[in-house]
């Protein structure tokens, strides 16, 4: 393919936490990227990540899968920028009471769910 269909954008926040940032579509053919880059972390930066997905302009059940597996890989995860669509694709297939989804515009402002 000549055109990229998901970027992932890696930021250190602090010691121990990791904002991902994900722009394109996260579906069969690139939720395997999102999967590799959270197994590629180091270890250390597990206990906490943060991905933020509001530059995702499509999302499956292929990526769905991706985020589940990043949540188990890290030590705690929360979903930031979370469209419409995803949101109720969360909350049909019951992932909304495993993954933490925050609604606010800044950190740790109303986040549900935790898993």
């Amino acid at each position: 393919m000549s055109q990229q269909l998901l970027t992932i954008e890696v930021t250190r926040v602090d010691a121990g936490h990791i904002r991902l940032r994900l722009s394109g579509e996260l579906d069969y053919d690139t939720a395997p990227e999102l999967v590799s880059v959270v197994a590629d972390l180091p270890g250390e930066s597990h206990k906490r990540l943060t991905v933020d997905l509001s530059a995702v302009s499509l999302c499956d059940s292929s990526g769905l899968s991706a985020l589940l597996m990043a949540h188990r890989a890290a030590g705690s995860m929360v979903l930031i920028g979370v469209s419409p669509q995803v949101q109720q694709m969360l909350d049909r297939t019951g992932l909304t009471e495993l993954l933490a989804v925050q609604t606010g515009a800044a950190d740790g402002d109303n986040v549900r769910a935790i898993g």
